[in-house]
C-alpha cells in the first residue's frame, strides 16, 4: 500500500487528475471460507437493525493511513461497513449464467463478488456523488 502511495505521489498530478481507491468488501462466508466449505446461500435479507457486525478490518485501517500520509489527495470511496450489511448480495451457489435447476455445488460458493443489480450500484453512485462534490468545489474556487 505504501508502495502505491509513493507511486501515486511521485506520477500523478493532482490539478489533472483524480485519483479514487475503492476500500474493501465485505465476505460473507460461514462455517469456513471459499477454500474450506464456507457458505452464503440462503441468505434473502440483508441485515436491517444496529445487528453485530464484524470489527472494522485492519487493512482499512492501513489504508487510512497510507492515504493520510500522501501529498496528493486520494479519495477513499469506503465501502467497508456499506457492503458489511449486505450478506444477501453475493452470487453463492447461482454462478456463471446459472439458474434455480442448475445450481452448483453447495461445497463450493462464492461469497466475495457480488450481485448485479445491487452492492456495485451503491460503488457507483459514490463515484458519482464525489466527482459532483469535485466539481462543486472546483466552481467555488474559480
Amino acid at each position: 500500500m505504501r508502495t502505491w502511495g509513493k507511486w501515486i505521489d511521485q506520477n500523478i498530478d493532482p490539478t489533472k487528475k483524480l485519483v479514487f481507491y475503492r476500500g474493501y468488501s465485505s465476505a460473507h462466508f460461514r462455517g469456513g471460507d471459499w477454500d474450506s466449505g464456507g457458505t452464503c446461500n440462503g441468505e434473502k435479507e440483508p441485515i436491517l437493525s444496529g445487528a453485530f457486525l464484524d470489527s472494522y478490518p485492519l487493512k482499512m485501517t492501513i489504508v487510512e493511513e497510507v492515504l493520510r500520509e500522501m501529498k496528493v489527495p486520494v479519495t477513499l470511496l469506503n465501502v467497508t461497513k456499506l457492503t458489511n450489511f449486505r450478506k444477501d448480495g453475493h452470487p453463492s451457489v447461482y454462478g456463471k449464467n446459472r439458474t434455480l435447476e442448475t445450481k452448483i455445488s453447495t461445497r463450493r460458493q462464492d461469497c466475495s463478488h457480488w450481485c448485479l443489480p445491487g452492492v456495485p450500484d451503491a460503488w457507483n453512485e459514490l463515484i458519482y456523488a464525489s466527482l459532483v462534490l469535485q466539481q462543486s468545489t472546483l466552481s467555488v474556487l474559480r
